[in-house]
């Protein structure tokens, strides 16, 4: 896949903050919506958790729309607002600096953020090695026979973390391989002819 694609430096966002937003924005929808919906937020002033939990609620869903269930991801976002206001004086900083599994248990009890939305705040917005698995992760590994279909999610992630070295730049080239792997190939139709990864199928 690196041979492929090259380095993908994903996940895109300019601040830690827009990151997080941006992984709360992207649950059932795809990633060029997500950048309508941050392009709004940004054109709007509002890419601020103080300015998003201020501003009238009609205002920071109409700057939602195109990420799609709009009213859902306004009480979400403003969610995270209000538990990084709260606990941290709205400093992504000052989040990142706490003990990985602490703060993983205290997103995790954000309205509207389960496992897959904290690792990717963990590992994208905060630098913590978590690795971040999702369908694509499950699609492609499942295809190969290395994984079954329905595995859960903790029981995939900690395959990935037990196999891999504990390192954060690795964790992030990874799961962006697999992103664009997931969505050049390995589609629900998949074009598993055209895929780098087509002749380890071949084996499998």
């Amino acid at each position: 896949m690196a041979a492929y694609f090259g380095p993908t430096h994903w996940w895109p966002g300019d601040t830690p903050f827009e990151i997080a937003v941006g992984a709360i924005l992207t649950q059932n929808t795809a990633w060029t919506n997500v950048e309508k919906a941050i392009a709004n937020l940004k054109k709007a002033k509002l890419l601020d958790p103080y300015a998003m939990l201020a501003c009238p609620r009609k205002r920071l869903e109409k700057a939602l729309v195109p990420s799609g269930y709009f009213r859902v991801k306004t009480d979400r976002v403003r969610s995270f607002c209000a538990f990084l206001v709260e606990r941290y004086g709205g400093d992504m900083v000052a989040m990142a600096r706490q003990p990985l599994e602490a703060l993983r248990a205290a997103l995790l009890g954000v309205k509207g953020i389960g496992p897959e939305t904290a690792d990717d705040i963990l590992l994208y917005a905060c630098e913590k090695p978590v690795f971040v698995v999702d369908a694509y992760t499950r699609r492609i590994f499942s295809r190969h026979g290395l994984v079954p279909e329905h595995i859960e999610y903790e029981e995939l992630r900690a395959l990935f973390e037990r196999h891999l070295p504990q390192d954060i730049h690795l964790f992030k080239e990874y799961h962006g391989l697999i992103v664009w792997t997931g969505k050049h190939f390995c589609r629900r139709l998949p074009k598993c002819a055209e895929c780098p990864l087509g002749p380890l199928l071949k084996r499998t």
